[in-house]
């Protein structure tokens, strides 16, 4: 089993940064892909970014490319997302997921998921 708890969340103006947080338990996160997926209000849940098990590639959504940035601390078993540039388009609660020995970019087929931490990016 793992464990996956988000922070970093809170309130930003737009053009601001934050850095979210997945901190894992239960096992190394060093053997799986890892996923930021986000939802807002009325709309369906999607992906953000990603990490892939080996940690070799990443990938983002068009809408964050080139203002966020997945990344993997092994020694803390945790996963981070930079965000940049933000705009009150942001807004949303993150979450983050884990799927063993690959990346999926479909929330429904990681393994284990977070309980989210909320975004709000104010105009």
């Amino acid at each position: 089993q793992v464990q996956l708890v988000e922070y970093g969340g809170g309130l930003v103006q737009a053009g601001g940064s934050l850095r979210l947080s997945c901190a894992a338990s239960g096992r190394t996160l060093s053997n799986y892909g890892m996923g930021w997926f986000r939802q807002a209000p009325g709309k369906e849940r999607e992906f953000v970014a990603g990490l892939s098990w080996s940690g070799g590639s990443t990938y983002y959504a068009d809408s964050v490319k080139g203002r966020y940035t997945i990344s993997r601390d092994n020694a803390k078993n945790t996963v981070y997302l930079q965000m940049n540039s933000l705009n009150p388009e942001d807004t949303a609660v993150y979450y983050c997921a884990a799927a063993r020995s690959r990346f999926t970019s479909s929330w429904q087929q990681n393994d284990y998921w977070g309980q989210g931490t909320q975004v709000t990016v104010s105009s």
